[in-house]
């Protein structure tokens, strides 16, 4: 019963991060910058990868050309292999955006803080170890994604229990990458922000999971962005690393 409650407390932050945003729209409107450039990126390449589904599964599955239904079989694994890449694409959506705006959202960040920006050195400094850290993060979600992508084709069972499963991990790691920002700022290393992420891990799958559920929405995706960084920085300060 209290890990449920937990669960509803992190879905709470998210909603409070909602609404600061929707109280500070000029905010909201300087967080949507990297959110569309980011937006533009993935559109071009889901765009690319669909195209291309087909003939990537044929490529893959020489050994269907003899089988009789091969063509049903080809078209389901180029289906797998685009919606593979959009929940790719929703699970660095949050990485690369923070990457691409990480002036924009550590001011962001700060101002729901409540605190002044900390003297250190300037984010072009930083920017290496951000990408190193989201290539760690990134590697933590295809060492589970990719057993998850399998299992899918498992009849029944990858219809129903692998889409939950891969729902909590996605959202888990999520939280990860938005929840950044508010730990760094409190000197907190990679290590121990898994840590601490894992010690809470309720509440970290209620605000992951609801933010993964909308980024399966494109447009949703770049509106809800904003919300996001600003319900991370709540829930570190109020209830992850208060």
């Amino acid at each position: 019963m209290r890990s449920l409650r937990d669960f509803g407390n992190g879905v709470g932050f998210f909603l409070q991060g909602v609404g600061w945003v929707a109280r500070n729209g000029r905010w909201w409107l300087f967080g949507l910058i990297p959110a569309v450039i980011a937006f533009a990126v993935y559109v071009v390449a889901l765009i690319v990868l669909g195209t291309n589904a087909l003939s990537m599964a044929e490529f893959l599955t020489p050994f269907a050309d003899s089988w009789s239904w091969r063509e049903a079989f080809r078209v389901t694994v180029a289906l797998a292999l685009f919606l593979g890449g959009l929940a790719l694409a929703v699970l660095t959506f949050a990485a690369l955006t923070l990457t691409i705006g990480e002036p924009f959202y550590e001011k962001l960040s700060a101002k729901v803080d409540g605190v002044e920006e900390a003297d250190g050195p300037p984010w072009w400094r930083t920017l290496p170890r951000s990408i190193k850290d989201s290539l760690v993060t990134l590697g933590y979600v295809l060492l589970f994604t990719v057993p998850l992508f399998f299992l899918g084709f498992i009849p029944v069972f990858g219809q129903t229990v692998v889409p939950v499963i891969g729902a909590a991990v996605s959202g888990f790691f999520l939280t990860v990458e938005l929840s950044t920002l508010g730990m760094e700022r409190r000197g907190m290393l990679r290590k121990d922000r898994f840590r601490l992420l894992r010690r809470n891990l309720p509440v970290s799958l209620g605000f992951g999971v609801v933010v993964f559920v909308l980024f399966l929405v494109p447009l949703v995706a770049v509106v809800a962005m904003p919300a996001a960084v600003a319900g991370a920085a709540m829930m570190v300060r109020d209830r992850l690393a208060p």
